[in-house]
């Protein structure tokens, strides 16, 4: 028999969409429901009180609304912060997304990587804890940048970016003592993934650059193995706060299966 449900994905943006492609490509059988909060746009500046209590609120009404078979917060920032209370909150699964410390410690040549993500993000005792466990032979430098987060959005709406805008944030985390060692580049913020072509070229040297989407996606297929699935699979973009999107970002959306577009 059919089953419904879709794999609800949660994201401050549209940074999620990183996260929703490397699953699609495993579960193209699935129904997606991605939720992009430009109502609360963006957290990385946000507090931790705030992210706190937004987040578990905002998808309790998600999942009585969607009735998902799994929730996947497809944003760094958010599930540092509320991850465990939301898990607390809905008698369902639900992913996390953490930085990508073990499989940068794991490609590092030089024993020294970059993390770079949101201010909010690089600044959490979770950081701390991943890298002694995976990283503790490896320097790791981190920078949190919340311009980096701008452009991708503005990428994904059509709108040019400044290459310069680029060159600065890999500044912030190359040119720290040490930096000169850095070969791979975590991508902490799941906005990054998708200005990884910019990056690169406004590298001033060959980096590697790594992202936990790819292992979320795996672990959303290990969780709903062996269920059933829909007839017709459907994507929908939700969005909290009323907006226009651009003809590029529609596009940016349909090209990953999310045909309807609606207001919370």
């Amino acid at each position: 028999m059919a089953d419904e449900r879709p794999i609800l994905m949660f994201d401050s943006g549209v940074g999620g969409l990183s996260v929703l492609a490397p699953t699609r490509a495993l579960l193209p059988q699935a129904s997606y429901v991605y939720v992009a909060d430009n109502g609360g746009f963006p957290y990385g500046i946000r507090s931790e009180a705030e992210i706190a209590a937004r987040v578990p609120a905002l998808l309790g009404r998600l999942v009585e609304r969607y009735r998902p078979r799994l929730v996947t917060i497809a944003c760094n920032t958010a599930s540092t912060i509320a991850l465990a209370a939301v898990r607390s909150a809905l008698d369902l699964p639900v992913v996390g997304t953490v930085p990508a410390i073990k499989p940068a410690a794991e490609q590092s040549q030089t024993r020294a990587f970059g993390v770079l993500g949101t201010d909010a993000t690089v600044r959490q005792p979770y950081v701390d804890d991943l890298s002694a466990r995976f990283a503790s032979d490896c320097l790791v430098l981190r920078h949190g940048s919340a311009k980096l987060v701008q452009l991708a959005e503005a990428k994904l709406r059509g709108e040019p970016t400044d290459p310069s805008d680029y060159r600065a944030v890999l500044s912030g985390l190359l040119d720290q003592p040490g930096g000169e060692r850095i070969d791979t580049v975590v991508l902490a913020c799941t906005h990054f993934p998708l200005v990884a072509d910019e990056l690169a070229a406004a590298s001033p040297r060959l980096l590697r650059f790594v992202d936990g989407g790819p292992g979320i996606a795996r672990r959303v297929a290990h969780l709903t193995a062996d269920q059933a699935w829909p007839d017709a699979p459907s994507g929908e973009a939700v969005f909290t706060a009323p907006i226009e999107p651009s003809t590029a970002l529609r596009s940016a959306l349909a090209d990953r299966g999310l045909d309807h577009i609606s207001i919370l």
